[in-house]
This record gives structure tokens, C-alpha cells and sequence, in this order.
């Protein structure tokens, strides 16, 4: 260490620092002495702690003190997940290396980048080079890219934690693999947030044997987490309804605070509250601004300015925000509804007080009372400091494909030495000699399905090196190079105006000539659609909120552990928690009517009412593991007697609901609940091949087997779903040992069906004692699942009178009960 903190480069960093009234944490110092070393390794520490800074001046300090090393063009490779993100790190380094004096140039390249400039940066590669993972596989598909990365000294792959877990993770592996090829004395490092499982993320970013470390910061942010409570709570909560009641809440906390982000799970659900708050507090106009993924580009980079400067007052985003841009005067962030897990709720709450001595101030707002508990949760887990983990995804064949074409696209590859490269990877470590000889005759021959049909012949061998020598092929390949599968986006465009962003295709299509919708804050109608672009006006009046596929997150099962935590203490007379005394009437007449479940218990009831019978059971694994659970429930009762029903499920459990009387007691309960023939039992009671199928769509489209954009055309996603279904019924016919065919069915058990938590999920409740409790009226746990199923078939109007019968029923049946819980 002393040998380094006299180096020249460490001192004129210092001096920079100190000029700014900044000194570096320890972390940074630690990273910037094992750089010199050269070692590779992975940064972890807290929103707004300087991780950046760790590892950018690293490089800069190097430079400084070996500058004879360093040669022309590309010296360092910043790998970022977000194009918001990569446009403000560029800004932030360049303005550090002006101040500093040093004459390197930054660049940007991604879809936002003009062509000029990528064309620039072609011809002379920047000194550094921010880039998505998918622009950094376009590089690659680029012939003679080796010289792009002839001097290249560091990989910085950001917001590792936001790839880990995803196919990107993937592309950025195999990326990874190809440059340390290039070069061996590449120095990679990675950056992250805390997440649960740090030892495997390093050894997925750096399976090599190199020297690596993780540099873990001491320091911790602090949090403030605060409920915002409604007036009084609601014995039969529904999901939804209180953003009005609420506002009149939110609106003072914005005032009060310099700037503030309000975070939502979807854009349906932002597009809402940005129209809430311009409705409660007309005066926001002009300083409050909506952003998503859907909203125009240049829409988005004034708003992302306007938020570093300070002269807006409040953004309502997505996840759009949730990764480190650095909007300094951000002091204040409003959750609404549930984060979902407790990660990504921390990362929300690290957007503001970026600064590492302020305290990140976070407002949950609930979207109905239940969620309160949450909060309870949430404050658990930071205490216990237990966060999810992001678990890698490996053997995804899909990806490797696209890899091995881009590779032919570019420079070529040799199979030997390329199946090594792949084999270093932690996502394809355990690929046999088979399964690569099975890739390889699939890019060339199209397989053993394909062989005779010619546009699945895309990679020729020439003197011992895989090609592709089409121009159409490579053409239409760079243009889908990617994972992320979208559904169809249509362009809106005001007539003789400008762009508003992006809708998806199933939404807009349903829309008639003068429907009316919500997008980026303005109620647009619809003049007409032309081709991929939807001609609008700008309108006023009631319209509708788009909707968007995939939109609900599901809960994580960390998040719910601890909400199962919450409730079983929730009746607990010395608790002090104010959320939970704040939701006393509405625990005490679940417990009243029916049962609160302790942490070793499992609660199911049955409720009779004119509808029919209703099962609820309550796990609390989340939406999509309800989903599969509430199948294999029905189908195990259905052996019992025959019977239909039809269900639903929120995060906290499931309904089956039936016109005929359920045939579940207390002796066959633990049976239908049993893990015993679990898995079999899975499969009897879901269509895995429609699931498999729907899934395939996706890996058709990543492997290049179906084209998802062609030149001024991008294939709709019923279309996609027709093309992908034809091939996944030749493969089923004629090729079932096909790599992508099985890949699809082990996504459905690893993803949809999540085999491992659902086994975790049962051997927990045979673990439990079962409690069965039957009422005649539905109880705080039951109401918001009845209510999500019937937002289903009911207009917003239907509903809410729907609601308004149900409750008046409910509270007259259980009124004695209520009102002792209320201390009448």
C-alpha cells in the first residue's frame, strides 16, 4: 500500500478531490490500489457512495502513472444496462478528466447515438466508450473489430446487479469471453448494489483465473422509511382505489421537499398519478413531468436535465429511474403501492440524498391498507439486513446462437477455440461436446428439423472458420441483435406536431377512430393508425389509461417471509410498530371473523355467499407461484369430486370459486396440500406444452429462428406467436431432443412455474399447522383477491358499485365482530 500511496497519479487525484472538498472512502482507495496491482474484482456499496468514482479514476490513476502503457483509441469499456444512465456517467467523467487536464474523449453509443457519431467512432474509437451490452454485441458484429479494443485496458460492467439474473447477464458474459480473448491483461470490474448472493455474482462476472476481489464499502446509507397513513383504515381493503383518497397527503410532502420522485410499479399505473396530482394541485403544471420506457427519447432527456437541475418539482417514473443517475437535487422519493422485494425498494429510496451523509428519505403509500404490513416488512428486513439474491441464469441456448452468428457476422470464429472461450463462461461451464456440436449444425444446416429448408442456413465454414457471407442475413441480424423480446410498439405522433412515445400494438388496436388514452401525461384521440405509427390529437375529458403487457411484478419470496413475519406478530398487544396498531381494526376482525395465520400456521377458508363457495388459502409466494399453486389445488380437488372453477390471485394468496359446495375438510385438507407426487401432479394440472410454446415465442426470436424487425417493419406479436408456434410444432414432431425445445420447457419450470420456491413454498406448509376456517361473508384477507377478480369482467363504474354491495353485506353479516375490533 505505501508504495502506491506515493505513486504520482494517486496524489494529483487527491489534490482534485480536495479542491472540490471531496476525500476518497476508504472503498475507492482500495479499489484504486488493487487496480494497481491488477487485479479484477467487484465494487459493492450504497447509492450515491461514489462507486463510479472507484473505478473510472482507477483508471485515470493508472494512466497518470504508467502513461508509456497506454496506447491510442479505447483504454476503458463502461458496460451499462440503461441508456439514461450511460448519457449522464459520460457527462460526469468528462467534466472530471477536463478539470483533472487530461485530453480523453468519452463517448455514448447505443440506440440514441446518432449514426454520425457511431460512424466517428468507428473510424477512431473514443478513449472511452459507454455501452449497453447490445450495442457492445453490435461492435462485435462488425468486421475487423479487433482493433476497436487493440489498447483496451479495462472493462467496467455497471449496475451488475441489474444484469445478473437476466439474459442480458448472458450477452454480457459471452461479450466478456470474446475481449479477454482479444487481450489476456484485460483488468475487469465489476459494480453493484448490495444484493444477497455477492460471492456468485463475482464468480459469474470473472470465472477466470485471474486475480479478483470483492471491495465491499463499510459505509451505510441510512433510510428513513415512512407510512403514509389514510384518515381511518379499511376493514375490507381493495387494491386501487386510495391514490385519490391519498393525494391530498402526497401533495404536501412534494411542497415541502426541494424535488421529489414518485416511483410506481407500471406506466399504467404513473400515468394515473401524474393526472391524480395535476388534478388535487393544478398549480403542479409546468413542474411535474412523467417518465417511462414508452415516452418519447427527447421527452425523456429534458426531463432527466430538468430533474439534475432542479426546476422540476416532481417526476412520477417506473423502474425507468430506479438505477443510478445522479439527480443531486432529488431530497425525497414516494413509493406507491408494493416495491415488490426489498432490493428494489432500497434502491428507490437510495435516489435521494445522494449524497453519502444525507439520509435517503423513502414514503410508502399504500394502495390499499393491507400493504401497510409491508411497511412493517420492509423495516424488518433493512434492520436484519437480509436482501434477495439475483440468481444467474445458465445453459440459455438462445442467446449462445445469437452470439455465434454475431461472431460469424463480424470477424469469424474457429469452433475449437471459441467452444473454450464459452466453457470459461459461468453460464455455459457445463456445456457438453454434443450439445456445441448440435449448436454448430443448427446455425449452419439449420439441425436435424431445418435441413432442407435454406433460410435457416446462415453460417458457412471457409477453411475451417464460420461465416456468414449473406448480406441479408448479417443485415437482418445486426437489426434484432438483443433479448429483450418486446411486444409490437406503435409510434404516436400528433397530427402536424411531434413524437408522444410509444403504445403497444394488443392496447391500441382494441381502440376505435375518438377513443381517447393517457400517454406521457396528455389525453390523446386517436385520428388514425398507419402502419407501425397511431396519428392522434390532443383531446380533453375522461380517457382511457393504457395497459401494458407483463406490467405486475411478482412478490419476492424474502419480502413475503417477512410479511408472514409481520402478520403473525400483528395482534401482539406490546408491538409498536404504528402500521401495525394503525391496522388493529381491521387484524382484529380477521381474527374476529376468521383467523390471523402465526408464522407456523397455514390459514384456508371457505366462504359461502349468493355468488357460489369460495376457497381462499393464503401463502403469500406471490402472483405468479399462486398462479401454478391455485391450479394444482383445483385439479387435486377435482380427484376428490368432480368440479370447476374459476380463480384468482394477488401476491398474498389465491380464490378457486365454485357453484357447487367444495369437498374440503379438515381429514383430506393436509392430503390436497401435500408435497407428495408435487411436481407430477404440477404437470397434470397445467398445460406445460401451452406454457412451453408461449415461451419458445421468445427464444425463436432471440435465436434468430423467427425475425422480429425488418426494414421499416416489425413483426406483430400475433404474428411472432403464429411463426414461433409452426416451428415448435415441427420441432415437437421431428426433433424433440432439440436444444431450444427443451431450453423452453426448463424456462417454464425455472421461471413460470419457479420449481424451486414452490417446492420451498409446500415443504413449508406440511411444515405447518392448517388451519380451515369457514364465514358467510368475506374477510380483510379475502376481499382484495374477490375484488382483483372481478376488475376483470367489470367496467370501473360496475365495480366500484359492485364493491360498495359487497362491503355493505359483509359488514352487516359481520357487524358484531367489527365493531367489538373497533371498541364500540
Amino acid at each position: 500500500m505505501d508504495n502506491f500511496q506515493n505513486t504520482e497519479g494517486l496524489k494529483i487525484i487527491k489534490n482534485w478531490m480536495a479542491q472540490k472538498d471531496f476525500a476518497p472512502f476508504t472503498f475507492q482507495l482500495e479499489t484504486w490500489e488493487k487496480f494497481y496491482k491488477n487485479y479484477s474484482g467487484m465494487v459493492v456499496a450504497p447509492t450515491g457512495f461514489g462507486k463510479t468514482y472507484s473505478v473510472f479514476l482507477a483508471v485515470i490513476i493508472d494512466f497518470l502513472n504508467f502513461p508509456e502503457k497506454y496506447g491510442d483509441g479505447l483504454k476503458l469499456l463502461w458496460i451499462t444496462p440503461l441508456r439514461a444512465l450511460a448519457k449522464d456517467i459520460a457527462k460526469a467523467m468528462k467534466e472530471s478528466i477536463d478539470e483533472i487536464g487530461l485530453d480523453w474523449s468519452v463517448g455514448v453509443r447505443n440506440g440514441d447515438t446518432p449514426i454520425s457519431e457511431r460512424t466517428s467512432q468507428t473510424k477512431k474509437m473514443p478513449d472511452i466508450l459507454l455501452v449497453t451490452p447490445e450495442s457492445l454485441h453490435l461492435l462485435l458484429a462488425q468486421k475487423n473489430n479487433q482493433r476497436f479494443f487493440k489498447h483496451l485496458k479495462c472493462i467496467a460492467v455497471d449496475e451488475w446487479h441489474e444484469l445478473l439474473g437476466g439474459k442480458r447477464g448472458v450477452l454480457t458474459e459471452l461479450a466478456l469471453s470474446r475481449l479477454t480473448s482479444y487481450q489476456k491483461k484485460i483488468r475487469i470490474w465489476g459494480i453493484t448494489a448490495t444484493i444477497g448472493n455477492l460471492d456468485e455474482a463475482l464468480e459469474v462476472l470473472l470465472p477466470y483465473k485471474t486475480k479478483k476481489m470483492k471491495v465491499v464499502a463499510k459505509e451505510k446509507k441510512k433510510i428513513d422509511i415512512i407510512a403514509v397513513l389514510p384518515d381511518e383504515v379499511e376493514i375490507l381493503p381493495w387494491a386501487g382505489h386510495l391514490g385519490n383518497k391519498l393525494a391530498n397527503k402526497v401533495i404536501p410532502i412534494i411542497l415541502e421537499s426541494k424535488t421529489t420522485l414518485v416511483f410506481t410499479n407500471t406506466r399504467s399505473q404513473a400515468e394515473m398519478w401524474y393526472q391524480i396530482l395535476l388534478q388535487q394541485h393544478p398549480d403542479f403544471a409546468g413542474q411535474i413531468a412523467i417518465h417511462h420506457s414508452s415516452i418519447d427519447k427527447d421527452l425523456r432527456i429534458w426531463i432527466e436535465e430538468n430533474l439534475s437541475s432542479g426546476y422540476l418539482k416532481a417526476v412520477v417514473s417506473t423502474s425507468s429511474l430506479d438505477l443510478g443517475v445522479d439527480f443531486k437535487p432529488v431530497d425525497t422519493v414516494i413509493q406507491i403501492g408494493s416495491a415488490k422485494g426489498v432490493a428494489r425498494f432500497l434502491q428507490r429510496a437510495g435516489r435521494s440524498g445522494h449524497s453519502p451523509f444525507e439520509t435517503s428519505k423513502i414514503y410508502f403509500v399504500p394502495t390499499h391498507s393491507l400493504e401497510l404490513i409491508e411497511v412493517a416488512a420492509l423495516k424488518e428486513a433493512v434492520k436484519q439486513k437480509i436482501i434477495e439474491p439475483r440468481v444467474p441464469m445458465v445453459m440459455t441456448f438462445d442467446v449462445l446462437v445469437q452470439y455465434l452468428i454475431t461472431l460469424a457476422v463480424g470477424e469469424g470464429f474457429k469452433a475449437e477455440e471459441t467452444f473454450e472461450q464459452i466453457k470459461n463462461t459461468y453460464a455455459f461451464q457445463e456445456i457438453t461436446a454434443e450439445e456445441w456440436t448440435s449448436i454448430l449444425q443448427f446455425i449452419t444446416i439449420g439441425g436435424g428439423a431445418f435441413k432442407n429448408y435454406e433460410e435457416f442456413h446462415k453460417v458457412v465454414i471457409e477453411e475451417g472458420i464460420y461465416k456468414v457471407t449473406s448480406r441479408r442475413i448479417a443485415m437482418l441480424h445486426r437489426m434484432n441483435i438483443g433479448v429483450i423480446v418486446s411486444d409490437a410498439m406503435l409510434k404516436v405522433k400528433v397530427l402536424g406536431g411531434s413524437y408522444v412515445g410509444m403504445i403497444e400494438e394488443y392496447f391500441i388496436t382494441r381502440m376505435k377512430k375518438e377513443d381517447k388514452f393517457i400517454l406521457a401525461g396528455r389525453v390523446l384521440e386517436v385520428a388514425h393508425i398507419k402502419e407501425m405509427t397511431v396519428y392522434v390529437r390532443s383531446a380533453k375529458g375522461k380517457a382511457m389509461v393504457p395497459s401494458y403487457l407483463g406490467g405486475r411484478l411478482p412478490l419476492s419470496s424474502y419480502l413475503g417471509q417477512f410479511l408472514r413475519m409481520k402478520l403473525s406478530e400483528s395482534l401482539d398487544a406490546k408491538s409498536s410498530e404504528k402500521e401495525l396498531k394503525f391496522l388493529h381494526p381491521l387484524l382484529a376482525s380477521q381474527e374476529g371473523i376468521s383467523h390471523i395465520p402465526k408464522e407456523d400456521e397455514f390459514l384456508v377458508e371457505i366462504i359461502k355467499t349468493r355468488d357460489g363457495y369460495h376457497l381462499f388459502m393464503y401463502p403469500f409466494e406471490g402472483r405468479l407461484i399462486h398462479e401454478v399453486m391455485s391450479a394444482l389445488i383445483a385439479f387435486r380437488i377435482s380427484k376428490v369430486t368432480p368440479i370447476s372453477f374459476s380463480m384468482a390471485m394477488n401476491d398474498y394468496g389465491f380464490e378457486l370459486l365454485s357453484s357447487q359446495e367444495i369437498p374440503l375438510t379438515e381429514e383430506n385438507l393436509k392430503q390436497i396440500l401435500s408435497k407428495e407426487n408435487l411436481i407430477k401432479d404440477v404437470l397434470s394440472s397445467i398445460n406445460a406444452t401451452e406454457m412451453a410454446r408461449r415461451k419458445f415465442r421468445d427464444i425463436a426470436v432471440i435465436s434468430g429462428l423467427v425475425i422480429q424487425t425488418y426494414p421499416g417493419q416489425h413483426k406483430n406479436n400475433k404474428s411472432l406467436q403464429s411463426s414461433a408456434g409452426l416451428i415448435f410444432n415441427v420441432l415437437e414432431d421431428y426433433d424433440s431432443q432439440n436444444i431450444l425445445l427443451k431450453q423452453a420447457y426448463t424456462e417454464v419450470f425455472n421461471q413460470q412455474i419457479d420449481e424451486a420456491r414452490l417446492v420451498e413454498a409446500f415443504n413449508r406448509i406440511e411444515n405447518s399447522k392448517i388451519i380451515l376456517k369457514f364465514a358467510n361473508s368475506f374477510t380483510p384477507l379475502s376481499f382484495p383477491i374477490k375484488v382483483d377478480s372481478l376488475r376483470q369482467s367489470l367496467s370501473s363504474e360496475d365495480l366500484g358499485e359492485r364493491i360498495k354491495r359487497m362491503q355493505a353485506e359483509a359488514m352487516k353479516k359481520g357487524k358484531t365482530v367489527i365493531q367489538m375490533a373497533r371498541g364500540k
